[in-house]
């Protein structure tokens, strides 16, 4: 397929030139937001009297046909193309003659492409919103379920106080719900068209970028053409906003992998999400999360190709744009998959109860509990934590729990302490006098589901109203 620009060569480029300059393979995806868009940019021609409505009727019939060739598989993308535009536009010429050679004025390639990737990366940040709020909703069940479930709270990976279980999930919510924010907040910045900027200086036809970038459901236009062609910003922020994502996900994958190994044994995961060892018949390896784990760092990465790409360039449009996309879609499509998966493993998660509590009990949680009671009494803070640590040493020569120490022995370290000390020596009274706005009282936690069900209800009654 010969180029747009060969008129300007003497001499056809070296068929490795060509490879290595070409981007059909990766920016094929864009296809339909290319017919899309340049659906648009022919009807604005048309209103402005830049081309004939003869044409416009032509270019419009023309690429429909593409489309449609496209989803019935009738017509495939030549590998050998430069990009997926020229594809399209000359495609488009061969099946309606001279109107496809007008389709493309007034634009460049420069604004088209800019186009294209905000119109795609646009559903597909819609996609994900979506599917973190899928993955709350999950996490939200599971956390009602295990309201009164005790675990573990840790602190440099030591057993530190005892906490609910759906407290703990209920975290991962509240940081799916911040990526939400940071992907919605980001999306109203893609949004906004650079069609018109045409190759960096605007265009000498007298188009109506308002009612392209209307039609193309831009909320604004680029308002400096310029910067609409030759900044890929959005697509840094992207890839910020989808590493965060991946992180939060890295994170909770490694509670799951710690949970599932048998030292933990807190958890089981879906047989359909694990697998086993080529050599060892008794394992049951937690492949998802770690795969999910690494994954992170390839999305990392994809964040710091983009900054590396943008750092030095200078205005306005340069090739080394082209790099723009693969790490975007990579990015794109990492998250997709981890999220898709994770959606569906969390909702088969297992805890195993009875662990979770021995080790509570191997690790004095309440002692912060006991320090609190003696301070209540009116024992200075730092004397009753001097206290307590040498309560807990007591505990750990006997072998046993503060609770099971008796009342006369409790009282040789503090004459304040009463029969009544006992109720916050229990794991479930330590849990239940946390009852305050984010504490992981279970009556607290079964508050903060309410809250996040209302959440889902309202958000569920706007997605039905704007459809």
């Amino acid at each position: 397929m010969p180029q747009l620009w060969q008129g300007r060569a003497s001499k056809a480029v070296d068929s490795r030139v060509n490879d290595f300059n070409s981007s059909i393979r990766f920016d094929a995806r864009m296809i339909e937001q290319d017919i899309q868009g340049s659906l648009v940019h022919s009807a604005m021609l048309g209103r402005q009297g830049i081309i004939s409505q003869q044409d416009v009727d032509d270019i419009h019939k023309g690429l429909h046909s593409i489309l449609e060739d496209l989803h019935s598989g009738a017509l495939e993308i030549d590998p050998n193309a430069e990009d997926v535009h020229t594809f399209v536009e000359q495609t488009l010429t061969a099946r309606v003659g001279d109107a496809g050679k007008r389709l493309h004025t007034g634009r460049s390639r420069n604004d088209q492409v800019a186009t294209d990737i905000r119109l795609y990366l646009r559903t597909e940040i819609d996609q994900i919103i979506a599917m973190l709020g899928h993955l709350q909703e999950v996490l939200v069940h599971n956390a009602a379920k295990e309201s009164d479930t005790l675990m573990p709270g840790f602190t440099h990976m030591q057993v530190a106080q005892p906490v609910s279980f759906g407290h703990h999930l209920l975290a991962y919510v509240e940081m799916f719900e911040r990526d939400r924010e940071r992907m919605t907040q980001l999306r109203s910045r893609v949004n906004r068209c650079p069609l018109g900027a045409a190759a960096l200086a605007g265009t000498t036809y007298p188009i109506d970028r308002e009612m392209t970038a209307k039609l193309l459901g831009f909320e604004a236009v680029c308002q400096n053409s310029l910067d609409a062609v030759s900044d890929r910003d959005f697509g840094i922020e992207f890839t910020a906003a989808a590493s965060l994502v991946m992180i939060h996900i890295s994170r909770l994958s490694e509670e799951l992998v710690i949970w599932m190994s048998q030292r933990f044994s807190f958890i089981k995961l879906p047989d359909r999400f694990t697998t086993g060892s080529s050599i060892m018949p008794q394992k049951k390896n937690p492949d998802v999360p770690e795969t999910a784990r690494g994954k992170c760092s390839r999305v990392v990465g994809d964040l710091v190709s983009m900054a590396m790409l943008m750092k030095g360039l200078p205005l306005a449009y340069n090739k080394d744009l082209q790099e723009d996309k693969e790490p975007v879609f990579d990015a794109i499509d990492t998250v997709k998959d981890t999220l898709r998966a994770f959606i569906e493993m969390m909702a088969g998660v297992e805890p195993n109860r009875e662990e979770m509590r021995k080790a509570l009990l191997a690790g004095y949680p309440t002692a912060t509990d006991l320090a609190d009671y003696l301070a209540r009494r009116g024992v200075p803070f730092r004397t009753a934590h001097d206290i307590v640590g040498r309560v807990v040493r007591l505990a750990s020569d006997r072998g046993c729990d503060i609770a099971d120490l008796s009342l006369e022995e409790l009282r040789e370290f503090s004459d304040v302490i009463t029969e009544d000390v006992y109720d916050v020596l229990t794991l479930e009274g330590s849990v239940a006098a946390r009852n305050h706005i984010g504490g992981t009282a279970p009556a607290q936690v079964r508050l903060q589901v309410q809250r996040w069900e209302k959440i889902f209800a309202e958000r569920e009654a706007q997605a039905k109203a704007s459809k």
